[in-house]
């Protein structure tokens, strides 16, 4: 089958016909660099890793732009609270949002575009709108006029009152409406801000992926993705203004969204305080662990995240690589890229991967190659069956020669009949997070 997509502008699966075939385009919204990601901010970063993947298999050529947001009120009251200035917080913050992605395997886009290196085209896109009848200037601020596009909404698909009532609006005197929101907004002093038509300010949050996506995508493009949470009224905003602004039909053909990583059946976020930021669950489990997990059910719909469903996938990828057991990559599976062509039914291309898995350990050669190179599609299964089994454990400061030295005491008590001694050592390696695998060839090893 040809690849199809759920599309959240038509609320329908549908066939994905990219607009430029020899160019496929798409766009991702990334974090606001104020604080670490948690995991729940993990999972859209991995889906729509694993559909460039996708694309890049089937098109020959795929230009993927996500980019990080480097101006906000969050980032400003942050830098704040912690008494640094406002490029340290972003430094910082982008350092650990890069080793977190490199962590889950999760591939850098072709671009990355900062909101901060774009401001002229933010101003350039703000006066298309103003020009246009909008938007309008009011006390130092900019504001989109909501009622001049006549299908404001569609998106979302919520009437103006629900909009309105559950939106993040601000009520202040100088709109014409409730529903206006802001391109464009004073700086006062400390605060970051550049020169524009309107006064010294910086721009409101929507305007910057408008900006970005435009600058490298073009008016319209394939592709928009991000998380459920970033319909309204962030997409909804984004659509509203590009289109207006170059007077066309769409933004983005195909509007992607995924759905929230829970806790106990409720949304992580950090305004709850039930979140895991990914840096700490690597201090716990391994990247690829964590990555199978945040795939294991479908994208769109919710996930619930815990300790134990990242063991659960470590366990299953023990299974996959040694029965993978470093064999070359060959082909794509065709009913595994079949699964992933159904609106990326990652959670059925998992389970195409362990029966091609079941196959190889019958010693199916073929089965294991196509195994390696699905898995490449997912970003699993990407270093040698050693590598995985002796990578190291961050909860132990236990060397791979500390372990085979434990496991030589080991063999010489078992030898002696010093099975006290035995059980003691397996019980201490277990403690840290070792797995002994006694056989006829005598005992390996694997790190937990």
């Amino acid at each position: 089958m040809s690849l199809h997509l759920y599309n959240t502008a038509t609320r329908s699966k549908d066939p994905f016909v990219p607009l430029k075939p020899e160019d496929v385009g798409i766009y991702a919204c990334g974090p606001t660099v104020y604080d670490s990601i948690h995991v729940g901010n993990a999972r859209p970063l991995i889906v729509f890793d694993v559909l460039v993947r996708l694309l890049r298999a089937q098109f020959p050529k795929v230009t993927y732009v996500r980019n990080i947001t480097d101006v906000d009120d969050k980032i400003n009251a942050r830098s704040a609270e912690r008494g640094i200035s406002i490029d340290e917080l972003c430094a910082e913050t982008v350092a650990q949002y890069e080793a977190d992605t490199k962590a889950l395997h999760i591939l850098p886009p072709d671009i990355e575009p900062r909101a901060t290196h774009h401001i002229a085209e933010m101003i350039q896109m703000i006066e298309q709108l103003i020009g246009k009848n909008h938007a309008y200037e009011a006390e130092g601020h900019v504001l989109f006029a909501v009622h001049t596009m006549s299908d404001y909404g569609s998106l979302s698909g919520r009437s103006m009152d629900d909009m309105i009532a559950g939106a993040r609006v601000e009520v202040a005197p100088y709109k014409k409406d409730p529903a206006d929101f802001v391109l464009w907004k004073p700086s006062e002093a400390g605060q970051p801000g550049w020169d524009s038509p309107w006064g010294f300010g910086r721009p409101g949050w929507h305007i910057e992926c408008s900006a970005m996506s435009a600058a490298y995508l073009g008016s319209m493009f394939d592709i928009h993705a991000g998380g459920l949470d970033l319909i309204f009224p962030h997409h909804e905003n984004e659509l509203a203004q590009s289109k207006c602004a170059h007077d066309t039909e769409i933004m983005a053909k195909y509007w992607l969204h995924n759905g929230y990583v829970t806790v106990d059946g409720e949304k992580m976020s950090k305004s709850l305080g039930n979140f895991t930021t990914v840096k700490a669950a690597l201090e716990k489990h391994r990247g690829e662990a964590v990555r199978y997990a945040l795939m294991s059910a479908h994208y769109t719909a919710p996930l619930d995240y815990s300790d134990k469903s990242v063991q659960e996938a470590k366990s299953a990828l023990d299974r996959l690589y040694r029965a993978a057991n470093d064999a070359a990559p060959t082909r794509i599976d065709p009913e595994f890229q079949a699964a992933l062509e159904d609106d990326l039914n990652i959670p059925l291309a998992l389970a195409r991967l362990h029966a091609l898995g079941k196959a190889a350990n019958k010693g199916d050669i073929a089965a294991a190659g196509a195994l390696r190179a699905s898995a490449e599609l997912l970003g699993l299964l990407e270093q040698p069956l050693q590598n995985w089994l002796h990578s190291p454990a961050q909860e132990t400061g236990l060397s791979d020669a500390d372990i085979n030295k434990k496991i030589q005491e080991r063999t010489e008590a078992r030898a002696n009949r010093d099975f006290a001694t035995a059980d003691a050592v397996r019980d201490e390696l277990n403690a840290a997070g070792i797995e002994l695998l006694d056989g006829p060839e005598g005992t390996s090893w694997q790190r937990r």
